[in-house]
C-alpha cells in the first residue's frame, strides 16, 4: 500500500534532506516541521505553545528546537518542552521512509 493511500504526506525524495536540515510540509491545516539529525528522521507541529509562532528555521541544539520569538526550546523526537517561557508540549508525528521519499502525517 502505497504511505499517499494512508494519509501520509510526502516530505521530499529519500537523500534530500541532509542532516543539519528541516522541511515544512502542510497535513491539512497542521504545519509539520520534518528535521534530519545525523541521519534520522523527527517531525512536529511548527507552531510554538507559548505564542503560537513558528519553530522550523529556529536554532537546533543536539535534539532539541528553540523558538525564534522568545527562546522556549522543544524535543523534536518528543515534543516535549525543554526550556520555558513554553510549559506545553507539542505535538510530534511519525516519520517513514517508503517509496524512496520521506512521508509523515498529523496522527492525532
Amino acid at each position: 500500500m502505497s504511505p499517499a493511500a494512508g494519509g501520509w504526506v510526502r516530505v521530499c525524495r529519500q537523500g534530500e534532506l541532509l542532516p543539519g536540515e528541516f522541511k515544512l510540509v502542510f497535513d491539512g491545516d497542521t504545519p509539520i516541521a520534518v528535521y534530519n539529525i545525523d541521519g534520522a528522521y523527527y517531525a512536529i507541529e511548527d507552531t510554538c505553545t507559548h505564542d503560537g509562532g513558528d519553530l522550523a528555521g529556529g536554532e537546533v541544539f543536539g535534539f532539541e528546537v528553540e523558538c525564534p520569538r522568545h527562546g522556549a526550546r522543544f524535543d523534536v523526537r518528543t515534543g516535549a518542552v525543554t526550556r520555558p517561557p513554553a510549559y506545553e508540549p507539542i505535538a510530534s508525528f511519525p516519520v517513514r521512509e517508503d517509496e524512496g521519499a520521506i512521508w509523515t502525517r498529523d496522527d492525532r
